[in-house]
């Protein structure tokens, strides 16, 4: 299978890759105040009208199926009345409670305003409902998904000629597909010496079950050679279970999504092998207690399966050192002891197009700090980035997989997640056929259904990928714009914060401060107290009382002039990595340690004008005038 994925896999199309001067960020979206509107709607109707003259064009001598007569009839008007109204009373409701994702008034979720490229790429694409679980259903966006997916393992520094990539419904189901793949490849070389013992000759259960990705991968092209890998790979645990939790245990910082706990619970790892890591008070995982935690395992003969890094956590947008964590792994397999290694990159996977140059080159660090002020990407000062998140996303390339989003960073519609993987060989681990779908043989077309943990799957989220990864180039020029604009607008928003220090209203005074000095990516997460409190569930009370007049809780957001996210920092998912946060805010360890968690505002800031607005001053202005009457409501309604 490996030679037939590889074959079906074909290069971008390179005559479609656009230049740097080609890019300007507010031609990009349709804008805050729909500033593209007219090009949009001419854009819209010409695609429209493309796929009308399509299916007229489809065999004209076949005749149409209602007349003139017909549709002028009763109950022809009758339904396409219905139809108005239905679509008439959706368009209020979604007007009247949607979220603003377009405005600088929404610093809330992951979310921002789409790229028009991806939205009319999407539009066009459902009225030829495609199905990319077979090629047969989608000959068009099947090819557009590999070529998308190529495009991702590319920037994510994996070797285009062996790396394979694919889109998914969102991070969760790539996560499940790393665990997935990690969780098989581990139990491949104990299949092989039940089945053909003599391929594994020598080496005792411990030395195969700590066996690299690598060397797997060359031993499943031995069994291949030997004519017995359906058999070996039926012994695997795809074939035989789990077991009573023998495969060994996945390692996670505590700033994981929760899509890591279910996935260890459908995938048959069990929860109380998905151990947690502590992570410090940059919210990273700390890799000392890593190590301890791997070491206490190999003292009592457990196999590490697994250990994932998070690259843009979802609470704190914090990433994880992985330069650090590579080097850790390769020290272990000098030991003899190796794990698969699974990124979970989807929210901040995009963002190594920033450290890229024209010819996907990861540039040099003092190469990188110059364009990105040559090339106006970054216009304030700051000192983004760091040596260590430079150093985390240059040994990306080093893992076995990485999830990645399209619908966050890629700021392309719901829903498109993705996964990049370094070996494809591994595929064949995970391969299933459907005879009813998927056709034999050498010259069969890409058959994605067939490895992948998804059945039916939208041909349109391919084609809003493709055609975005086309119009913007994945590297410093292109997309490095719209993130590099984002992830300055989180500094700035902190820089402000920390001038702030406190606001007054209706005499009294309520210091902020934001959760970490400087952001890893674009996510601020900061709480008020009021001055001389110190007791930490009035604080969290106040900052939950503020969320209330910044959500939908308060009523339709459309009136609303300021609407933001939180979250909850508590000692059972993070232990003690809060203590320093609160303590800023006035908290004694004695009060962390009574109510152990701490309530924050969460702001995401994928919004790609802010940083570069000429009235950055007269807007933070406003935003704190703003905040101020937040504050002042929620003084209100505790009275």
């Amino acid at each position: 299978m490996a030679e037939k994925t590889k074959k079906a896999i074909k290069k971008p199309t390179k005559s479609t890759q656009a230049k740097a001067e080609d890019v300007d960020v507010k031609a990009l979206f349709l804008g805050p105040r729909s500033e593209n509107r007219d090009y949009f709607k001419n854009m819209l109707s010409f695609l429209m009208d493309e796929h009308l003259h399509w299916r007229r064009d489809f065999h004209p001598e076949d005749p149409n199926v209602t007349s003139a007569s017909e549709m002028r009839s009763e109950h022809f008007q009758a339904t396409l009345d219905r139809t108005s109204e239905v679509l008439l009373s959706l368009s209020a409701k979604l007007k009247e409670d949607s979220m603003p994702w377009f405005s600088a008034r929404y610093l809330g979720h992951m979310n921002s305003d789409t790229l028009m490229v991806a939205n009319l790429a999407y539009m066009a694409t459902i009225l030829y409902n495609p199905n990319n679980c077979a090629y047969e259903a989608s000959p068009v966006t099947t090819v557009l998904e590999i070529e998308a997916g190529k495009d991702m393992a590319t920037m994510l520094g994996l070797d285009p000629e062996t790396s394979w990539g694919h889109i998914t419904t969102d991070g969760t189901i790539a996560n499940y597909e790393g665990l997935w793949m990690a969780r098989n490849i581990k139990s491949f070389p104990l299949a092989v010496k039940k089945v053909k013992p003599e391929l594994v000759k020598g080496m005792d259960d411990w030395q195969l079950q700590n066996m690299p990705t690598g060397k797997i991968l060359d031993l499943v092209d031995k069994v291949r050679k030997a004519g017995c890998f359906d058999a070996v790979r039926n012994e695997t645990v795809r074939g035989t279970g789990v077991g009573k939790g023998t495969l060994g245990v996945v390692l996670v910082p505590q700033s994981k999504h929760y899509s890591w706990v279910k996935g260890a619970d459908v995938l048959g790892i069990g929860n109380k092998n998905l151990i947690e890591i502590q992570v410090g008070d940059n919210f990273h995982m700390d890799l000392d207690v890593l190590k301890k935690t791997i070491d206490d395992h190999v003292a009592k003969k457990i196999p590490v399966i697994a250990v994932v890094a998070v690259v843009g956590t979802t609470e704190e947008g914090s990433v994880d050192e992985i330069a650090r964590i590579v080097k850790l792994r390769d020290d272990y397999e000098k030991k003899g002891i190796s794990f698969y290694f699974h990124i979970d990159a989807a929210y901040g996977g995009y963002s190594r197009a920033l450290y890229l140059d024209e010819n996907s080159r990861f540039m040099e660090y003092d190469e990188l700090k110059k364009r990105l002020k040559s090339d106006k990407i970054f216009i304030h000062d700051h000192t983004y980035p760091s040596k260590l998140i430079y150093d985390s996303y240059k040994a990306m390339g080093k893992a076995d997989s990485i999830t990645i989003d399209p619908h966050k960073m890629g700021y392309v519609p719901y829903a498109a997640g993705g996964i990049a993987i370094r070996d494809r060989r591994i595929l064949d681990l995970i391969s299933y056929f459907a005879a009813y779908v998927f056709e034999s043989g050498e010259n069969a077309p890409t058959l994605l259904g067939s490895y992948i943990m998804e059945g039916s799957k939208a041909g349109a989220t391919a084609a809003a990928v493709w055609a975005s990864h086309r119009v913007i180039p994945l590297n410093i020029t292109g997309y490095g714009q719209i993130i590099g604009r984002s992830i300055e607008g989180a500094q700035m928003f902190t820089q402000a914060l920390q001038k702030t220090k406190s606001l007054k209203v209706k005499g009294r005074e309520f210091i902020v401060e934001p959760l970490v000095g400087t952001p890893d990516f674009n996510i601020v997460c900061m709480a008020f107290n009021e001055k001389g409190n110190t007791n930490l569930d009035k604080m969290n009370d106040l900052n939950e009382a503020i969320y209330n007049e910044s959500s939908y809780i308060s009523g339709p957001v459309y009136k609303n002039d300021w609407i933001t996210s939180k979250t909850a920092l508590s000692d059972a998912d993070y232990g003690v990595a809060p203590k320093a946060f609160v303590k800023r805010l006035g908290i004694s360890e004695k009060e962390w340690n009574r109510v152990k968690s701490v309530y924050v505002l969460r702001i995401c800031i994928l919004n790609p004008f802010l940083s570069h607005s000429a009235h950055i001053p007269v807007a933070w202005e406003q935003y704190l005038e703003i905040m101020k009457k937040k504050i002042e409501q929620a003084i209100e309604n505790e009275k």
